[in-house]
């Protein structure tokens, strides 16, 4: 329970009515259950969902949920989807694109992607069926945690610094073993099969992503972590509707 809540408290911002306890190696050990709080944030999407519906229109409704998935997380995978997307745009070395990512800035290009990242994100949402509506809420949260999972264990570091080395330095096959039953899990039980394929779509997607940055970077960083999340939230309802389209949904 102390690691789950270790987990909650660094992937959103919603408060907690206690402290809680966190040592170095808690933080790679709590991985195991990113997942759970994808699930988390699934499941306060879909209650807001069922309160909005009512209320406002699909399209504005759809447009809440995606501001509030972004409020309750702090952005901070977004963050890592503008600073990754200026790095490539630079076109310099390694270091070069170190430097970029770790700047606060944002540029041009990370200003493009975060438009078009969130504007993917949100007419894949729209465009989902109301009667895979909620399902889709709960997990395509879940699968971007397990994508950060993904993304770390078994990882060089990039950098020495930043809370991405943190998080490679704790992390193991258990934590990656954990995370992806429990993604799974949850797949095959709220889509069927549909969702088992579209997690193993985003397996390989981060996967390829994963083998990119130890090419480009060395290693992986906290950005770098934050954008494969991102891309995963959009791929999977990117996915979902292509499967849903072709009469996929064997749930």
């Amino acid at each position: 329970m102390r690691l789950f809540l270790i987990a909650f408290q660094f992937l959103t911002i919603l408060p907690l009515p206690f402290a809680v306890r966190c040592e170095e190696e808690d933080l790679g050990r709590s991985m195991s259950f990113f997942p759970l709080v994808g699930l988390a944030l699934g499941a306060l999407l879909a209650g807001a969902d069922y309160l909005l519906a009512p209320l406002l229109p699909r399209s504005v409704g759809d447009l809440v949920l995606i501001t509030l998935m972004s409020v309750a997380t702090g952005a901070l995978h977004l963050d890592g989807l503008s600073d990754v997307a200026d790095g490539l745009a630079a076109r310099g070395s390694r270091e070069r694109f170190l430097e970029i990512m770790k700047d606060s800035r944002v540029g041009a290009v990370g200003a493009v992607a975060l438009v078009l990242g969130l504007g993917l994100k949100y007419q894949a949402l729209l465009a989902v069926p109301l009667q895979y509506k909620r399902e889709a809420l709960f997990l395509f949260p879940m699968a971007a945690r397990c994508a950060q999972v993904q993304m770390t264990v078994g990882a060089k570091r990039a950098r020495k610094d930043g809370l991405g080395s943190a998080f490679v330095g704790g992390a193991g096959l258990t934590q990656l073993i954990v995370a992806c039953l429990l993604t799974l899990a949850a797949g095959y039980l709220l889509l069927g099969l549909t969702g088992v394929i579209c997690l193993l779509f985003l397996f390989l997607l981060t996967w390829c992503l994963k083998l990119w940055s130890h090419q480009r970077l060395g290693g992986v960083t906290g950005d770098v972590i934050g954008c494969a999340s991102e891309l995963n939230e959009i791929f999977f309802l990117l996915v979902l509707l292509a499967l849903l389209r072709q009469g996929g949904a064997g749930a």
